[in-house]
């Protein structure tokens, strides 16, 4: 104890506030970098074993403290692939090992990032700025579940999307009471309806009681006594676009008492509407449509209808559906147009397309658009938390690494949200710095002012041997 210890203790302060120094110029350097957390320092004194009443303020020691679970401000960049975390939590990210493109091989490490300026490499990997490539899993097109059960690397190529074949046709439409078709006329009861009279060649009614088909030579008696129900474009299997058009015949009134009870109708499907003589122009879906006396929906049961099999311009149409929510979404009410009112006509199929942009949504899934108007959701990215995250170890690049002290990764978003086309900045306060700065200016030179005090000090003992 005595002035060597002074000066012992007065280098260990220099020391300390160098290290801090070091770190804020760290900070500073880094206030611009995306997704940094600012390295604060803490200080913890020495103190030498000693009587109690000889105990000495000792010397110091300066650590760094983690500010991983501090957030920076979040920044709109425009760029659907760059993402930033709301709330706790870290992309899971992987670095390259060695190969290119699709034979790029990866370290297989889970690492951990806020940095979220991702966007595609030449291959399809989405890559942040600092060489990290992100995680996650996919998510199967067809079923919506994720593949897989441990996240990684994502690679999302422009690969086109697979056409499907148009199974159903959502309908949603009024049928008036009373259609005013060519031939209505209000003061002739069942002018409004389909006479089978006036088709001696083929009797378009269902079966069995008609043939359930209209000829060409047909066609005028047929639209005469129909209305139409309205038009939707189907698909095959291969992508091929088909438009279908609907005609609506009412067949029986209940009001005209028996043997009819209900009102009855019956939808057509046009298959060539320049058939001539002999040949298909429409055909019957072959299904009684009844309406009861509030215009519900009563018959077939379940409100489905499907839609004969036919050839419409060279495509084969087989296996749709018309569905009508049950048959609440198809009603017969009074209308004074007479005509039908389809307020929806919505079918499930559609061509092939290819990828056009891809976005993030708050809940994480990579968000696929293509050209032939589909929205998929395609891949689920990756993201865990931490019980300390201030405990990760700090890697280049804004990464971390899992510690004991940190605890295990916890899996998923828990209240946090991501935000697409935003990054997060640096957590750096310049003018916080700056005023750390000057604090550590001034501890560093009063700690050089002790050793000046006690080299003097020094001196005074050598000139007394003198």
């Amino acid at each position: 104890m005595g002035v060597f210890s002074a000066l012992t203790t007065a280098v260990s302060g220099m020391q300390a506030q160098s290290y801090a120094l070091e770190n804020i110029s760290g900070n500073i350097a880094n206030s611009r970098t995306t997704g940094y957390k600012r390295v604060d320092t803490t200080f913890a004194d020495l103190v030498p074993d000693s009587a109690l009443n000889r105990q000495t303020a000792g010397s110091v020691a300066a650590f760094s403290q983690a500010t991983n679970s501090i957030q920076g401000d979040l920044n709109a960049t425009r760029i659907d692939t760059n993402v930033a975390i709301n709330g706790d939590g870290f992309f899971v990210v992987d670095q390259r090992k060695s190969g290119v493109g699709a034979n790029t091989l990866f370290a297989n490490q889970n690492l951990y990032t806020r940095r979220g300026d991702f966007d595609f490499d030449a291959n399809g990997y989405l890559v942040n700025g600092a060489g990290y490539y992100l995680k996650g899993q996919k998510i199967d097109p067809v079923t919506g579940q994720l593949i897989g059960t441990q996240p990684e690397v994502l690679r999302i190529t422009k690969d086109q999307f697979p056409a499907k074949a148009t199974t159903s046709i959502e309908y949603s439409a009024n049928i008036p009471a009373y259609p005013k078709t060519n031939t209505a006329d209000s003061t002739v009861p069942g002018s409004e309806l389909l006479n089978p009279a006036s088709f001696p060649t083929s009797n378009p009614l269902a079966t069995p009681a008609g043939t359930g088909l209209v000829v060409g030579s047909e066609i005028t008696s047929f639209l005469s006594q129909s209305i139409p129900g309205g038009s939707v474009t189907v698909y095959d299997s291969l992508g091929k676009a088909t438009n279908v058009e609907l005609r609506w015949a009412k067949t029986t009134n209940a009001s005209a008492g028996p043997p009819a009870t209900v009102d009855t109708w019956n939808l057509f499907v046009a298959e060539n509407t320049g058939a001539t003589g002999g040949a298909v122009a429409y055909r019957n879906a072959n299904v009684n449509v009844t309406f009861d006396a509030t215009g519900k929906m009563a018959l077939p049961a379940g409100g489905t209808i499907p839609l004969p099999n036919m050839t419409i311009g060279g495509n084969a149409i087989t296996g749709i559906q018309l569905t009508t929510d049950g048959g609440t979404a198809l009603t017969q009410n009074g209308d004074v147009s007479g005509q039908i009112d389809a307020r929806s006509i919505r079918q499930d199929g559609y061509t092939a397309g290819t990828l056009d942009r891809v976005s993030v949504s708050a809940e994480g899934q990579v968000i696929g658009t293509f050209s032939n108007g589909q929205v998929v959701a395609m891949a689920q990215i990756a993201v865990s938390r931490f019980n300390a995250d201030n405990a990760l170890k700090r890697l280049d690049g804004g990464a971390y690494e899992e510690t004991i002290e940190s605890g295990p990764p916890i899996v998923g978003l828990g209240t946090s949200q991501l935000v697409g086309g935003s990054v997060e900045q640096s957590n750096t306060d310049i003018a916080d710095e700056f005023s750390k700065m000057i604090v550590t200016q001034q501890a560093y030179s009063a700690n050089t002012k002790v050793i000046s005090t006690a080299q003097e000090m020094l001196t005074a003992v050598f000139n007394i041997i003198r």
